[in-house]
């Protein structure tokens, strides 16, 4: 078993068009809770939808937590809404920082970081510092489309989803249980 000062914590990235980034990284979270690990999610996106992971993590307890800190999609939103998007991403980032050096946690998902980057609610820069601070022992998860080169060159993984076929191309909406 290793022990906790033996342990080599990776920085983990999900990307790529297909669906299935953060329900991999929410696995892999889940994997780590039942292996005695705390695992903080912060949703950098997502804010203010009811999605079933959500009522999952309020059964975890207390070991397995989710934050929804963003303040919904932001593609084609107004320069207005962007600035919101901009508050509330920085607000995100600063959480990270305080988390991931607090050692509460020993697994932290940034959950649609590279999305943030992507549409300029967060720096890259910004987020290559807060990498630079992660401890040695915590396992940093980055989700979102669109990973950037300097994010891949310093992660220890990176995984690429592909999108073969969707049903919502179909006409088929978002089912409750699959996609929230």
């Amino acid at each position: 078993m290793i022990t906790m000062a033996e342990r080599q914590g990776l920085i983990l990235v999900n990307t790529g068009n297909g669906k299935g980034k953060t329900t991999a990284a929410l696995g892999m979270g889940m994997r780590a809770w039942g292996q005695g690990f705390k695992v903080l999610v912060l949703q950098f996106i997502k804010g203010n939808w009811k999605y079933g992971e959500l009522q999952a993590a309020e059964r975890m307890g207390p070991d397995f937590v989710i934050r929804q800190m963003g303040e919904g999609f932001v593609k084609n939103c107004s320069e207005d809404e962007k600035i919101q998007h901009q508050n509330a991403a920085a607000e995100a980032l600063q959480a990270a920082g305080c988390e991931m050096t607090s050692g509460n946690w020993d697994m932290i998902i940034l959950d649609e970081i590279n999305y943030a980057i992507k549409f300029g609610i967060v720096s890259l820069d910004a987020v290559l510092e807060l990498i630079k601070i992660k401890p040695s022992s915590l396992h940093l998860v980055l989700t979102g489309r669109d990973v950037r080169p300097e994010i891949i060159e310093i992660a220890d993984l990176v995984t690429e989803m592909k999108e073969i076929k969707h049903p919502y191309k179909k006409g088929i909406k978002a089912q409750k249980g699959i996609e929230f």
